[in-house]
């Protein structure tokens, strides 16, 4: 490994590609008050990449601050799930948060009337889990269609660009769902004094999944060990007139200061028995379980210990994401929850780019393996066997699924939730033959000398002997034909051309011939 050259005040300054860069004062041109060259690079490259700095901000929760911690199991609750996470008292795993504010943008203040965010990824031994909730036990809606909307009715008018408090009530008096959550937000704890002092919720309801396969559904509760303690309307005025970043500030500093933040993790769980027996919908966000009925089991203790060391990558990319499971923790009917399945991914693709698990921050902390391929700044997360990105396949070595962590069927009325198997159709094979004995004797025996050309280019045994079984069971005619025909191709007679014999071919014709063509 070479030695990086340094200076002696401080280590060499480089461009993005590693080389010395002389002066980063003054600009390459032609005398003294001329015009600046194209030839210096380096003022290119530091113009064109802060014009690429910023992503698009989030559409919700825009401001926000994070830190890395651990969360420590100190309950036992494997009796109801299979989640490695929770597997024994004392494992500990590392995690990384994010609090944010919900309706403004990046500019907003932190200590403003809002909803927080609450959002965590656990790097587990069993692949990462989000949990994407917020500092309320419930929402303003309940049904997707309107989440959307909701959110419009919280930014600007698009007419005047201003905070409009007609479209906020006009929204919310148009339903009447909303009523828990607005007294939430307009009580005490609308304004949380900082972001250690306040509690976290999962909100929505989720599934507990046991070694057994018996479901129980769930919901997740974090209590800050700070106490709570919120700001005054009159506080709040005259702490954004001072610090506009006070969160930001607080959360950093306390960490900073070794004062490390914790939260004691909690589940309420109720059975399928006592979801159907329920006087309300369990699933319905917009309401919460009694504890009375439901009470709280104590799981484990998250201290949030480190600070990012680069905000805009660990805070501004990291991606939290509803959908982001392990095995013993699933979804459940939840509408809200059925959408941000797909609405947090479709985001994060759009903001950061396919690859934006690739980031450190949203790295799973196991090996990945999976089909997934390209995209722009793709290939980081590969595990080099060179595997295919398709599947099924036969290819030794590739990754392969296990049935063992399948979770198990969900009974929903009068139908079953389930993953049934396609490929059980009883007839795969009656159409296929139909077609083929509709052929006249000529239109047979080319379709059998363009399959024996193609199928002649398999350099695995195995795949060539598997298609022609399935052949054999179209037809035994077709089948006998095809084998007859790919043996003279592998052996060398016959018209038929092999794949080894197309790519010759192919590479003798001229480059300029090839590209007419």
């Amino acid at each position: 490994m070479a030695t990086e050259p340094t200076k002696k005040d401080g280590p060499l300054l480089t461009t993005a590609d590693g080389a010395p860069i002389p002066d980063q004062e003054n600009a390459l041109t032609a005398g003294p008050r001329g015009p600046v060259l194209m030839q210096d690079v380096v003022l290119q490259e530091q113009i064109q990449r802060f014009n690429r700095e910023r992503v698009p901000e989030r559409a919700v929760h825009a401001k926000g601050s994070g830190a890395y911690g651990t969360f420590t199991v100190t309950g036992d609750i494997t009796e109801y799930t299979r989640a490695s996470i929770f597997s024994e008292v004392g494992k500990e795993t590392e995690c990384v948060a994010r609090f944010s504010t919900v309706a403004g943008e990046r500019g907003a203040a932190d200590a403003e009337r809002d909803p927080r965010g609450f959002s965590l990824k656990f790097y587990t031994d069993e692949g990462n889990w989000d949990l994407v909730g917020n500092n309320t036990p419930v929402f303003f809606v309940r049904d997707p269609y309107k989440f959307q909307m909701f959110i419009h009715s919280q930014k600007r008018h698009p007419h005047t660009n201003l905070r409009d408090a007609d479209m906020q009530w006009d929204f919310w008096s148009l339903c009447p769902e909303s009523l828990h959550q607005v007294t939430w937000l307009f009580g005490d704890r609308g304004i949380p004094k900082t972001y250690r002092h306040m509690n976290g919720y999962g909100s929505h309801t989720f599934s507990l999944i046991n070694k057994d396969g018996v479901r129980t559904w769930c919901k997740f509760h974090f209590k800050t060990d700070q106490g709570i303690e919120c700001l005054t309307n009159e506080e709040a005025t005259e702490l954004i007139g001072q610090d506009r970043e006070s969160h930001q500030r607080d959360l950093w500093q306390a960490i900073d200061n070794g004062d490390f933040p914790s939260w004691t993790m909690y589940v309420q769980l109720m059975t399928q028995d006592e979801a159907d027996a329920f006087e309300w919908n369990p699933f319905d966000l917009t309401k919460v379980w009694p504890h009375a009925d439901f009470p709280l089991v104590e799981v484990g203790k998250l201290e949030l210990n480190r600070n990012p060391q680069n905000y805009f990558h660990e805070v501004e990319q990291a991606a939290f994401n509803p959908n982001v499971m392990i095995p013993g923790v699933g979804p459940s009917p939840d509408k809200m929850l059925q959408a941000r399945l797909m609405s947090y991914q479709d985001a994060h693709l759009y903001r950061i780019g396919a690859n934006y698990r690739d980031l450190k921050v949203n790295r799973p902390h196991v090996p990945v393996r999976n089909y997934m391929r390209d995209g722009q700044f793709g290939g980081q997360l590969d595990d080099g066997t060179g595997h295919p990105n398709y599947y099924p396949n036969s290819v030794p070595g590739a990754p392969r699924p296990d049935p063992s962590y399948a979770e198990p069927a969900w009974a929903l009325g009068d139908v079953t939730v389930d993953r049934y198997n396609s490929r059980l159709d009883p007839d795969d094979f009656s159409q296929a033959a139909d077609l083929y004995n509709l052929m006249s004797e000529d239109e047979k025996g080319r379709l059998v000398e363009s399959l024996a050309g193609s199928l002649g280019g398999c350099q695995r045994q195995e795949v060539v002997d598997r298609q022609l079984a399935l052949f054999d069971r179209v037809d035994p005619d077709y089948g006998r034909r095809v084998r007859e025909a790919v043996s003279k191709v592998r052996s060398g007679g016959g018209d038929g051309q092999s794949v080894d014999a197309a790519m010759a071919v192919r590479d003798a014709v001229p480059e300029g011939e090839a590209q007419r063509d």
